[in-house]
């Protein structure tokens, strides 16, 4: 089903409170079918993600590091799954200026 009330977003998220350095959350704008595989494509390198109704994530702190650093120099990404109603969903994001927020976002965190 389409996602009702929210659009696709890519986060990295700074919880220093909580030892948390560069984790990512991705929003699918539909909902995942069960069991479908969801992955991240960042120019040539390729993440498995984990994934339940349209929320994304990597599996681990090692996993947030690689793929914080494939954003922060790729061109482009792409998450691809298949939607609850079996049709292929592919969001796409162009990475132009991901290096700076993502810098941005940690700098505004720390200060917190």
């Amino acid at each position: 089903m389409k996602a009702e009330g929210w659009r696709p977003f890519a986060s990295v998220a700074f919880w220093p409170g909580r030892g948390v350095k560069g984790q990512v959350h991705f929003r699918l704008s539909r909902t995942k079918r069960p069991g479908s595989a969801v992955l991240l494509r960042i120019d040539d390198r390729t993440f498995q993600l984990f994934a339940g109704g349209a929320d994304a994530w990597a599996a681990d702190a090692r996993g947030d590091a690689e793929i914080v650093s494939a954003m922060r120099s790729g061109i482009d990404m792409t998450l691809e799954t298949r939607s609850d109603r079996g049709a292929l969903v592919r969001d796409y994001y162009q990475l132009r200026g991901a290096a700076t927020a993502i810098d941005a976002a940690a700098i505004g965190c720390a200060r917190r």
